[in-house]
């Protein structure tokens, strides 16, 4: 990580915000979709926080154990996946600075492959919180219902973002039966997500309210 990368990411709040709004690449959609993720996340950890310990849920101790774990990695890995975004356009822009040549083409195609990992991978993590959200859902604080569906919203979301930066990039590789296959892979997990956060919200509506 670069000190451009850990300065975002030490950012307040209001900063990241005016960051995003300004006339630069980063951050863009990436950097904001792992922001959400971590969120998201956080917003699944707080919910299981005001859980674990409790009487009520000590036959779920064990689960919470395991789903706090996963989660605070899970937060980290957002964190840790907003710096590669901005390094994967970092390498777009070096790749367009070369002369034209072998050189170029190279460091292209290698800039086009962070492109489209980092979503893809973003997206993968998303649909493991949502997993781990919607294990949490049958033994949550019901007064923090509101904030795990709320995380599930998020990670969602997520997915749907990295989905639309799959789609803006994977016309650019050269092997078209290769991007239309991530392309629908993505797509997959996007659904994926919208369903699993759906589901999350059927589950836990009756403690709502």
């Amino acid at each position: 990580m670069n000190d451009t990368q850990n300065d975002m990411l030490n950012m307040s709040v209001r900063n990241f915000v005016s960051a995003t709004a300004a006339k630069t690449p980063t951050p863009g959609g990436g950097s904001v979709a792992g922001l959400v993720g971590g969120l998201a996340t956080a917003l699944g950890a707080m919910a299981l926080n005001f859980t674990r310990g409790k009487k009520k849920f000590a036959d779920h101790a064990q689960l919470h154990e395991k789903l706090a774990a996963r989660l605070a990695r899970a937060e980290a890995m957002f964190l840790d996946m907003i710096a590669d975004d901005m390094e994967a356009y970092g390498m777009y822009r070096e790749a367009a600075a070369l002369a034209d040549g072998p050189e170029k083409q190279a460091a292209s195609a290698l800039a086009l492959a962070a492109a489209i990992d980092v979503p893809r991978q973003m997206s993968k993590l998303a649909l493991a919180v949502l997993g781990d959200l919607r294990e949490l859902a049958c033994c949550c604080n019901k007064y923090l219902v509101s904030d795990l569906i709320a995380g599930a919203v998020l990670a969602s979301a997520t997915a749907a973002l990295c989905d639309l930066n799959v789609q803006v990039n994977t016309p650019s590789l050269d092997d078209k039966q290769a991007a239309v296959d991530i392309r629908q892979a993505s797509l997959a997990d996007r659904q994926a997500a919208a369903n699993i956060a759906a589901d999350i919200e059927e589950q836990t509506k009756g403690l709502l309210g």
